[in-house]
């Protein structure tokens, strides 16, 4: 004879459509947090940021005026969930120096400022004086 007890140990539970659609999704952040990782370390300083933003044209500007040739992803005409996952538009400019995450306008001008930032650059391959 069947004990209840024992028959209802190896019922499985089938996941919920939201199992799969919060993993799907997970799946498609974590491919396109490797895109922008990989996107990174294409060239010695990485710009992500939106063609008609005030603050990611100053630092366009910055980096141009200290003579290094960043490579810029406008994000506007690339891939909207690109903005997702960098930030809103109040955290753009996204910078990364050497393949490493350095943060928006405000942490590279604090670096810039410090005397850190021309260093950094030299480590990375974007300035050779």
């Amino acid at each position: 004879m069947f004990n209840q007890e024992k028959l209802m140990h190896y019922q499985v539970e089938q996941p919920s459509w939201s199992y799969y659609t919060t993993r799907v999704r997970r799946t498609m952040e974590e491919d396109q947090m490797e895109r922008i990782m990989r996107l990174a370390t294409q060239s010695a300083v990485v710009i992500f940021s939106i063609s008609n933003c005030c603050m990611c044209h100053a630092m366009k500007s910055l980096f141009s005026g200290m003579g290094v040739n960043a490579m810029v992803h406008e994000l506007d005409q690339d891939s909207k969930p690109f903005i997702r996952l960098l930030g809103n538009s109040t955290s753009l400019p996204v910078v990364f120096i050497g393949g490493k995450l350095v943060g928006s306008m405000d942490r590279v001008l604090a670096f810039h400022i410090n005397g850190s930032l021309v260093p950094l650059l030299k480590d990375a391959g974007a300035l050779w004086l």
